[in-house]
């Protein structure tokens, strides 16, 4: 495709979701602590049609370094509601684009690592405080902030299954089958729930993904 459209389209797409997210806060009266998390995932599944969009990851590289500024300055003066956190320190919007582009430039040509290394950052991250807010029974403190066993239990499943499902049935090297896609998927949901859980004020999105490129990338495919 196009980069000139593809780079269109990115940009509709993620104000789309945005714009969707802003709807549910306002006509659903969902909290911001959800709609941030319908980003985290909406945004996070383009990944699945990057390869379509561009032919080269620098347009995306660019988008993501416009939405950096765009979501600093929403941290700092508040655009959107449905993307404010309840702890004013965190800055896990801006973490976002920057974990995107970093996953992208390493992993453009393997176009099924590039997806699955972003997976933990969309599902599990994304799932894990509202799985933790909606069923948590069992809290624990990590640096003051709570967690719950079953937000971190919800974050490994859910990485689990999307992680799998980018390395199986993603086109480009490497390819694999659902049985030889199941290891490294797991290794990677396991170990990112674990540094997820002891992560605070956004730094997830960093550690997650820095984490799961770290394992994908001297994986002996």
């Amino acid at each position: 495709m196009n980069n000139t459209l593809g780079f269109f389209i990115c940009l509709v797409y993620i104000f789309g979701i945005i714009g969707a997210a802003e709807a549910l806060r306002r006509w659903r009266g969902y909290g911001s602590g959800f709609t941030r998390k319908v980003i985290h995932v909406g945004v996070g599944m383009l990944s699945w049609a990057l390869p379509w969009l561009f032919d080269s990851p620098w347009p995306f590289v660019v988008a993501c370094a416009g939405f950096m500024v765009l979501n600093y300055l929403d941290w700092r003066y508040g655009f959107f509601a449905s993307m404010a956190s309840a702890d004013e320190a965190n800055l896990g919007t801006v973490y976002f684009p920057l974990a995107a582009a970093v996953v992208v430039l390493i992993f453009w040509q393997t176009p099924p690592l590039m997806v699955a290394a972003l997976m933990p950052l969309a599902w599990g991250d994304g799932l894990a405080p509202v799985i933790g807010q909606a069923y948590g029974r069992h809290p624990y403190t990590v640096w003051g902030h709570r967690r719950t066993l079953e937000g971190s239990v919800g974050f490994f499943l859910a990485c689990l299954a999307f992680t799998w499902l980018a390395l199986w049935l993603l086109p480009g090297q490497p390819e694999l089958s659902a049985g030889g896609a199941l290891l490294p998927a797991f290794v990677v949901s396991l170990t990112t729930a674990l540094i997820e859980a002891v992560s605070i004020r956004g730094l997830d999105n960093l550690t997650v993904t820095a984490l799961a490129i770290a394992i994908l990338y001297t994986w002996p495919f």
